[in-house]
């Protein structure tokens, strides 16, 4: 059965390669939509399972992965950033502070359908202003949920518990025992 990836995402795109598994990329397109009321984590679920669904309408016969992850500060969620600013702005809110990063997902086919979230932990570092404005002038976190990538460097994060893939944005050892499930590995 192929497999396709519903999401533009390089890093997922990497990791779910690392796993020894053929697929194509097709990007669901569908706006990401959080919805009011529901805690951090089951926004994380929703907005995959959402991109997901999406794909599996057009391509029932296949195997749809959709993953989306979120950043949550004090119950505040941190999506990408708009700007430079607004990037900035984030990594202050993170600087020297505890964070949570939920990642959703869905794996998707005509007999089985499973849907589930992965929380981990990142500690950042105390940034310096010169720190914070060198991440933000290399533009890496523009494009990521709570304005960061955890692979970029810069001595952003103190520590982690939990998945380290799983903060990049796609929880591999969950994936490694799904697609043995599904029989797609």
């Amino acid at each position: 059965m192929e497999i396709i990836l519903a999401s533009k995402s390089p890093r997922r795109r990497e990791l779910l390669s690392g796993l020894g598994v053929e697929f194509k990329i097709v990007p669901a397109v569908g706006e990401e939509v959080l919805v009011d009321g529901l805690s951090p984590d089951k926004i994380a679920q929703s907005i995959a399972s959402a991109k997901a669904n999406e794909i599996f309408e057009k391509y029932s016969d296949c195997a749809v992965i959709g993953a989306d992850t979120i950043v949550v500060l004090n119950g505040e969620i941190l999506q990408k950033p708009k700007d430079n600013d607004d990037e900035y702005s984030m990594l202050t809110k993170l600087s020297g502070r505890e964070h949570t990063v939920y990642t959703g997902y869905a794996l998707l086919t005509k007999g089985k359908k499973v849907y589930g979230v992965e929380a981990s932990t990142v500690v950042f570092n105390q940034l310096s202003e010169q720190t914070k404005l060198d991440y933000v002038k290399s533009g890496l976190g523009l494009d990521k949920a709570g304005g960061y990538g955890i692979q970029d460097g810069y001595g952003l994060v103190k520590e982690t518990k939990g998945s380290y893939d799983n903060i990049v944005g796609f929880p591999t050892e969950v994936f490694e025992k799904l697609l043995k499930e599904f029989n797609l590995k």
